[in-house]
């Protein structure tokens, strides 16, 4: 906690009573955190449509290079919190010291199957609050992702597929969803709610740089059912095809095949051999 090795948090920190604070969730690698920039962008962005101050970039850099020293695979959580209360009640008294809490975790047990047969997806009841104050940036407040993951629990169901109060297409429970429609490659608009996660957005330019048309669109259930190809992403997966949603077959098409070979390239590590079954 703000560079101490052990620290113990306030019973008064906000992030603990309204959920008043940000978190980015990293792959490390190699002793490195994977799409480093890409983080401390987002959380930079999340602390000013906040208004809680922001610590600086150099000193996060150090921190987590600390916690990830040493590390072949682990994934860091780092909090940024506006800290502990000054007073009862929602107000924001100007006064309250910012909190970096960083903890390190093992990396969670893969054998490579999903990323090479791909996940069963099924399509969640619950439905997402619009309000774009919050879009796009990745907010302590994850009730709503609670809620929808405590809807199922079998083993063989990777993730749950969110749609919004207005009924567009929003993204998985901790992951961003993305489908080829008609040849193009789509994926949800995050300017209502969602989370606009970091490998989302380092797909999005690889598709660029490869020439493949990409949009962010509003996307209903109907499109979805429709699909050609589907494949979620977050910072730990890189990219998961989508093999069935709600009972529906889908293959790994083309178009995510192609992305998930040049993908390796794009994060700086070595392109995955033919039969290669790391995510």
């Amino acid at each position: 906690m703000n560079g101490r090795d052990a620290a113990a948090v306030s019973v008064l920190e906000r992030a603990l009573h309204y959920g008043d604070g940000l978190f980015e969730t990293m792959a490390c690698v190699a002793g490195r955190v994977r799409l480093l920039e890409l983080h401390l962008e987002r959380l930079a962005a999340g602390c000013e449509r906040l208004g809680i101050g922001a610590p600086a970039s150099d000193t996060l850099r150090e921190e987590l290079a600390a916690v990830a020293a040493g590390c072949s695979r682990a994934v860091i959580k780092l909090l940024v919190t506006r800290g502990e209360a000054q007073a009862r009640g929602y107000a924001v008294s100007g006064a309250e010291k910012p909190n970096r809490i960083t903890l390190r975790f093992p990396w969670p047990a893969d054998d490579g199957r999903a990323a090479h047969e791909g996940v069963r997806l099924r399509t969640a009841a619950l439905r997402l609050g619009e309000n774009p104050a919050l879009a796009g940036i990745k907010h302590c407040n994850r009730l709503e992702q609670v809620l929808a993951r405590r809807e199922w629990n079998d083993p063989g169901i990777a993730e749950s597929l969110l749609y919004s109060s207005g009924g567009a297409l929003v993204s998985g429970t901790m992951t961003n969803i993305f489908l080829v429609k008609e040849g193009v490659l789509c994926t949800p608009r995050l300017d209502r709610c969602g989370v606009a996660g970091v490998m989302r957005r380092a797909v999005l330019g690889l598709a660029a740089q490869l020439g493949i048309t990409a949009r962010e669109e509003r996307l209903t259930q109907a499109e979805v059912q429709q699909a050609e190809e589907m494949f979620l992403t977050n910072a730990l997966i890189g990219i998961h095809p989508v093999r069935e949603l709600d009972g529906r077959a889908l293959a790994r098409g083309a178009l995510t095949a192609r992305l998930q070979q040049e993908l390796p390239r794009a994060l700086g590590a070595a392109p995955a051999a033919p039969g290669d079954r790391r995510a």
